[in-house]
């Protein structure tokens, strides 16, 4: 009979932890604090209503690119919080008339956040606005997506992740957009 006893007190005691467990992992605190962080807030924010880019856009890829790591580097030699590669780094700074631009400028939180903006703005406009077009050349590159139009026969309305003919950059896009939708829970309350 004891035994019993026991194994009850033991099962709801189980029972409670987990469910306590359960109500901090999906605890707006916890979410924001180790799941969805959004560093940089001040930079986003204003390089995003400069740009016209949605701020969750960019937080969603630079939580997918980098996990908020402005020292982070891929193994193809991609830099900082948006992972932009050294070459177009060069050519955005270029396109913005920066005179004194050095590749190592990219681990800089501010610069690369205002780069990547910028370089995500300029396939807004070249893809009509489509998020998914958008996401799609910016990880898998605007010459890719624009052969994919050709061939597939996509327009502006294009939203079938699952059609990306690049498995890298199908989970790429479905990590970025759902990453921005958990930041709009979160932050836009």
């Amino acid at each position: 009979m004891r035994i019993w006893t026991w194994l009850k007190v033991l099962m709801i005691g189980l029972l409670l932890t987990a469910t306590g467990i359960y109500a901090v992992f999906t605890s707006d605190w916890f979410q924001k604090k180790y799941m969805y962080p959004l560093l940089y807030q001040e930079a986003v924010y204003t390089y995003a209503l400069e740009r016209d880019i949605d701020p969750f856009l960019i937080a969603g890829v630079i939580r997918t690119e980098s996990k908020f790591s402005s020292q982070a580097r891929s193994p193809k030699g991609a830099l900082g919080l948006m992972q932009i590669m050294p070459e177009t780094g060069r050519w955005i700074a270029e396109q913005l008339g920066e005179q004194e631009y050095r590749t190592a400028d990219l681990t800089d939180p501010d610069i690369n956040i205002r780069f990547g903006s910028w370089y995500l703005s300029s396939l807004k406009k070249e893809f009509g606005g489509n998020e998914v077009l958008v996401l799609a050349a910016y990880n898998g590159g605007r010459g890719n997506v624009k052969q994919w139009i050709v061939r597939y026969g996509w327009n502006e309305d294009f939203d079938d992740v699952q059609q990306i003919p690049f498995k890298e950059t199908r989970e790429y896009v479905e990590k970025v957009l759902y990453s921005k939708k958990k930041y709009i829970e979160l932050y836009s309350r």
